[in-house]
């Protein structure tokens, strides 16, 4: 890190101290303080400024005399990031890298104000304050802090929020956040040579793991890129367990490994995550996650993931939902797909646009913002577990069956993705005589050229992708399309809301759809076999 200097006029104002500053003093750098744990924003200086920028929204000025209960955005996460108190850290970190005294002096004062005015059921306490988020990410930076100030408040701020974090009522389990409770009740108890909680917090992170990481290594969290935090935060968990002098159970070490490989599987030949779940769609990696030897994986919490080939951008790639009903980070995505090719975004997901309680938040959640196949007439049942009920794949075409009753009656799509002469085939229908309909959500990037005769093509411009649409082994006319409205839109980023072109198929008792990257590619069907582009396959798929 870069030595830091604050110009003196600047402290003055900032009330931290009225002598000159030495940056040669020499302070103890301690693992307490040094780590990955801070945020990328503010920095160090930008706090002492008073000017602190959260979540990617605007800076806010801080002031000298802080309001705690500020909420600017009206942002649900702004707000926990707010009294997580770690911006406050970078102060700490900053003194332990340059020993100039104004950043602890600063970061003492914030604290103790922060205590002064936030006392558990108070008057006038935001109760979010307290919620079991904000108190274990604040207890990093307090227990930063700690080494560094000695004062009683601080000791008895720390002991009420391990209070709170031993107490099993308010213990997520099984969940990222009761991971974070653990890493902070046994940073806690290690601190202040408590063994009853450090004993506590190791005992309780073995379970969570094992209910939130399975055998194969995959997030029950319905979310990918959740497992690259819950991967950072168990190693900051087994690090804290060996510097307490405990040893670091086998379960959670082999689960936390295995979590590589399922990053690797759900991030895309373009170095990003498939953005499912709340996961968006700038979400890069930046872990080791090796090759797996796989290209092809199917995961039983409810994903497959293939692709041609490991590390090549232009390799294509696909992800298929299946598995329990929605649960934490999850929506209604289940038997939707997503397609890239040719070193591009085909078919995308939805996406994830915030934790905020609006209508277009929840609508991402909802079956329509997925590339789903909707049972026409027939409510949508909310949870509903679906199942991958056959699968026959080889290294140049891979096919998968899967079906639930999310609409009552059963529906079941087949999923064919051809590698070479790159195309996905999806064939969908609902039992009962019920008939069906598909929603296919593309890149915002491609518009709309043609659309005639069972045929929409789209186009950026240079690159070309038709969807073909048959039924009965005939072409079927009638799609659809919006762009904005009600279905056209997709959100690749915090709080983004783009307008893109989703296409909506005439109902029918059963639907065969072909994406093909390309211009006018060859599709026909006839005895009981398709063709793409010459490449022969089962009408069926499977």
């Amino acid at each position: 890190m870069r030595r830091l200097a604050i110009p003196l006029a600047l402290v003055l104002a900032l009330g931290a101290v009225t002598s000159p500053v030495h940056a040669d003093t020499k302070v103890k750098r301690t693992a307490q303080c040094q780590g990955d744990w801070l945020p990328a924003t503010p920095t160090a200086d930008d706090v002492m400024r008073g000017d602190i920028s959260l979540v990617g929204l605007p800076s806010y000025k801080l002031g000298k005399k802080i309001n705690w209960g500020a909420s600017p955005y009206h942002n649900r996460s702004w707000e926990f990031v707010f009294q997580s108190l770690r911006w406050m850290g970078t102060l700490v970190v900053a003194y332990e890298d340059t020993g100039e005294q104004p950043y602890l002096d600063r970061a003492k004062e914030i604290a103790k104000d922060w205590v002064d005015h936030n006392r558990r059921g108070a008057p006038g306490t935001k109760p979010y304050v307290w919620k079991d988020h904000p108190v274990s990410l604040r207890s990093q930076a307090l227990i930063c802090l700690s080494m560094h100030v000695k004062d009683d408040w601080l000791k008895d701020s720390l002991k009420e929020h391990a209070k709170l974090l031993s107490d099993p009522r308010l213990y997520k389990k099984g969940h990222n956040h009761g991971m974070d409770q653990d890493i902070a009740l046994m940073g806690i108890g290690c601190r202040y040579g408590r063994s009853d909680w450090t004993a506590l917090a190791n005992k309780r992170l073995v379970g969570t793991v094992k209910l939130d990481v399975d055998s194969q290594g995959a997030l029950m969290e319905q979310a990918p890129r959740y497992a690259v935090y819950v991967y950072g935060r168990l190693q900051v968990a087994m690090e804290n367990m060996r510097a307490c002098g405990r040893k670091v159970p086998g379960e959670v070490a082999s689960r936390a490994d295995a979590l590589k490989d399922f990053v690797a599987h759900a991030t895309q030949p373009n170095g990003y995550m498939v953005p499912i779940g709340d996961g968006d769609a700038e979400t890069e990696p930046k872990m080791d996650t090796g090759t797996p030897k796989d290209a092809v994986k199917v995961y039983k919490a409810g994903y497959v993931f293939g692709r041609t080939e490991w590390n090549k951008p232009d390799s294509a790639f696909y992800s298929i939902r299946f598995g329990p009903g929605m649960k934490f980070h999850g929506h209604e995505d289940h038997l939707g797909v997503t397609y890239y090719a040719k070193g591009r975004d085909i078919l995308v997901d939805g996406g994830f646009n915030s934790y905020e309680k609006s209508t277009y938040r929840y609508w991402t959640l909802g079956p329509t913002a997925h590339n789903i196949p909707v049972v026409v007439g027939e409510r949508f049942r909310p949870r509903t577990a679906s199942k991958l009920a056959q699968t026959a794949y080889g290294k140049d075409r891979q096919a998968f069956q899967l079906t639930d009753k999310a609409y009552g009656t059963a529906r079941t799509r087949s999923v064919l993705v051809n590698h070479g002469e790159d195309f996905m085939a999806v064939l969908d229908s609902a039992a009962g005589g019920k008939k069906i309909q598909s929603l296919w959500r593309f890149d915002p990037s491609l518009k709309v050229v043609s659309n005639g005769g069972g045929r929409v093509v789209l186009s950026d411009g240079k690159f070309r992708v038709t969807l073909v649409q048959l039924s009965g082994c005939k072409p079927i006319g009638g799609q659809r399309v919006e762009r904005g409205g009600k279905l056209g839109w997709v959100s690749p980023a915090y709080l983004s809301k783009q307008r893109t072109n989703v296409v909506v198929s005439p109902a029918a008792s059963d639907l065969l759809t072909v994406i093909v990257p390309g211009d006018s590619p060859s599709v026909s069907c006839s005895g009981g076999k398709v063709s793409v582009e010459g490449v022969k396959l089962p009408a069926k798929l499977l």
